[in-house]
């Protein structure tokens, strides 16, 4: 074995939510490692959009994850186009920040849990299960979020509720598809400067303010993400599962 190679040549890739701040970045990240991907996000021309932008052989593909019935019609999509899926990523996410939690509503709460949660489940089921027919080993990576420790802030309670549910199922299904040789791991990232984090009423003296409470002194940015997602997927990582990968500058240590 290789100790220092990712080993994901023509290996394929599925990133839910490849066509936001974060996935855009991840499904790069993949491609520059010899993989194949497949951009999946609502709008196809969008995805397929970013897909044509990366070098290689990759494919964009529309979908909304909501809808549990098409989940595995979006993996056969995937094998149709680029061949057997290898590994998941799971970013898609939504949040609706709401500072009262007296002003919660249940559409708030359904949409969060959806998309964040319920979604990222039977996506997972429907590849796990393709790769077990098959009788072939993969990966998932799931992103949850900092907040799934603090309990989160600014609004973000009902989504990080969500992200909690996501780093314990992460451990759920790392234990009970290990036996199938399927690794699954997470992502926690802090604070990111992303349209998620910082909106048009997001003032200078807000982001300073969220500066000076991290460790590194400087918020995120989608591309440090890339490393660690794709090292999770890789054969370089291939004793881990199970685990919860802070990528925070410090934010938050455990």
């Amino acid at each position: 074995m290789q100790h220092l190679s990712f080993g994901l040549e023509d290996q394929v890739v599925i990133v839910t939510g490849g066509a936001g701040a974060i996935g855009v970045a991840i499904c790069a990240g993949f491609a520059e490692a010899g993989a194949r991907v497949a951009v999946v996000d609502l709008d196809e021309a969008t995805a397929q959009a970013i897909a044509d932008a990366l070098p290689g052989r990759h494919i964009g593909l529309g979908c909304d994850l909501r809808n549990v019935a098409t989940m595995g019609d979006l993996i056969a999509r995937v094998e149709q186009g680029l061949g057997p899926a290898d590994h998941l990523v799971n970013i898609a996410g939504v949040i609706k920040r709401t500072d009262d939690l007296f002003a919660v509503t249940e559409a708030d709460w359904d949409l969060q849990h959806d998309v964040n949660i319920k979604a990222l489940f039977f996506v997972s089921q429907a590849f796990a299960r393709r790769l077990v027919e098959d009788g072939r080993d993969g990966s998932i990576v799931n992103y949850t979020s900092q907040g799934w420790m603090s309990g989160g802030f600014g609004g973000s309670v009902v989504y990080n509720a969500a992200k909690g549910a996501v780093t314990t199922l992460t451990r759920g299904m790392a234990r009970s598809w290990a036996p199938h040789g399927i690794r699954v791991n997470a992502v926690a990232p802090g604070l990111v400067e992303t349209p998620m984090l910082v909106t048009p009423d997001t003032t200078e003296e807000d982001l300073d303010a969220l500066r000076a409470s991290i460790p590194l002194k400087r918020l995120g940015q989608p591309e440090d993400h890339v490393g660690t997602t794709v090292f999770l997927t890789s054969r370089m990582a291939h004793y881990m599962t199970g685990a919860t990968v802070n990528v925070s500058g410090g934010f938050l240590m455990y």
